[in-house]
């Protein structure tokens, strides 16, 4: 990837709070829900905090494999096979109250969706991190590249410094 599509990735994952998370039930069945998320503050993968209420939180507690779609917004105009998209392919970990990250997390996400701080003293509420195994951006049409794990973890490292 060269330097403008990389350019063009970190600015997509920074601009956007919002994605969609793919999980699998117990059936095999995908399903796809609208989830806010934010980066972790050491680099290593997206922060998410689910209720357990929500069947793709239960799915995740079964079987942690999971993917987030970062999209551009669709305005309406043009093609959208243009618009810009990560895909992120990994593994979700419920990060638990005593855990010597949860604190940092915790505060990296609500620093970013300061909305969101009464929800963590719902009892409902799981903190979870989506740990990257790989990835793919599309920057629009004919722009596509796949990324290992660590070409993930150094776009998400610029994200959290740019």
């Amino acid at each position: 990837m060269d330097a403008d599509n990389r350019r063009d990735l970190v600015a997509l994952v920074r601009a956007q709070r919002w994605g969609a998370l793919a999980s699998v039930d117990s059936q095999g069945m995908p399903l796809a829900s609208s989830v806010a998320y934010t980066l972790a503050p050491d680099a290593r993968g997206f922060l998410l905090h689910l209720s357990r209420l929500a069947e793709h939180t239960r799915n995740l507690l079964k079987r942690p494999r999971a993917s987030l779609v970062i999209a551009e917004p669709d305005r309406g105009d043009g093609d959208p096979q243009t618009l810009a998209r990560f895909s992120i392919l990994g593994e979700a970990e419920r990060l638990h109250l005593d855990s010597p990250t949860y604190s940092k997390a915790r505060a990296a996400y609500i620093a970013r969706l300061p909305d969101s701080e009464q929800r963590f003293g719902f009892s409902d509420f799981e903190l979870f991190l989506l740990a990257p195994s790989r990835g793919h951006f599309v920057g629009g049409f004919a722009r596509a590249f796949p990324l290992d794990a660590n070409a993930v973890a150094s776009v998400l490292a610029e994200c959290l410094n740019a």
